[in-house]
């Protein structure tokens, strides 16, 4: 069936913006702590909310109390603009295919809300509805970010379970089926077999071969 709703994580779906965002936590980290950053925890961090991110570089030279500099230090880097994520396969092609057939579509991300409207305005890409950081209480893996994305997009609760949410993350994979949703894996960081142990109904590369799913479907 086709899906009643889409749902986009940001970072690893539509997006590779690592270099962004670690470019930025090493400028931050260096700035406070005239110290080289640690490598990047890809496998217990990826996806997870930036405080988070910044308690865990910080722990590792036993500054914890830092973390919310050195989060509010990143996040004024980052803002600046000055590095443009990259865009991902498929993006295009889902977003039209999306609109011919009227079906809403919007990004729940962890990432900051300026981020993400900085990098849709830079790529010149069509989201009018999105949601960052700011705009939860509980963020992901909590599946607060797209329970409030499906209700901007006016999805009824009954609808839910037919509202795909297309992940990279773990985290994020958790998130959608906590809310009751469809998550779709995409491969940019973890295994088929990893996204689908973690809920995945299905998954594929990159957004391009959802699009390539998408169209063979019957109209």
């Amino acid at each position: 069936m086709k899906p009643v709703a889409a749902l986009f994580d940001f970072d690893g779906v539509i997006v590779d913006s690592f270099n962004a965002h670690y470019g930025a936590w090493s400028e931050a980290f260096e700035e406070l702590f005239t110290k080289k950053i640690a490598p990047f925890p890809h496998d217990t961090h990826s996806g997870k909310a930036p405080i988070l991110i910044a308690e865990y570089f910080c722990e590792r030279i036993g500054k914890k109390d830092r973390a919310m500099d050195l989060f509010k230090l990143k996040g004024e880097i980052l803002h600046r603009g000055e590095l443009v994520p990259e865009l991902l396969p498929g993006v295009r092609e889902i977003q039209k295919w999306l609109s011919e057939n009227m079906i809403p579509y919007g990004i729940a991300s962890n990432a900051t809300k300026k981020f993400v409207g900085n990098s849709i305005n830079q790529l010149d890409i069509n989201y009018s509805i999105y949601f960052g950081l700011e705009d939860y209480v509980n963020p992901k893996p909590d599946p607060e970010p797209y329970l409030i994305l499906a209700e901007a997009l006016k999805i009824s609760k009954s609808d839910l379970k037919n509202t795909w949410v297309f992940e990279d993350s773990l985290t994020g994979t958790s998130a959608a089926k906590a809310a009751g949703m469809i998550p779709i894996g995409i491969m940019t960081q973890y295994s088929e077999s990893e996204l689908k142990k973690k809920g995945s109904q299905m998954v594929f590369p990159t957004l391009l071969e959802a699009y390539h799913y998408l169209n063979s479907l019957k109209k």
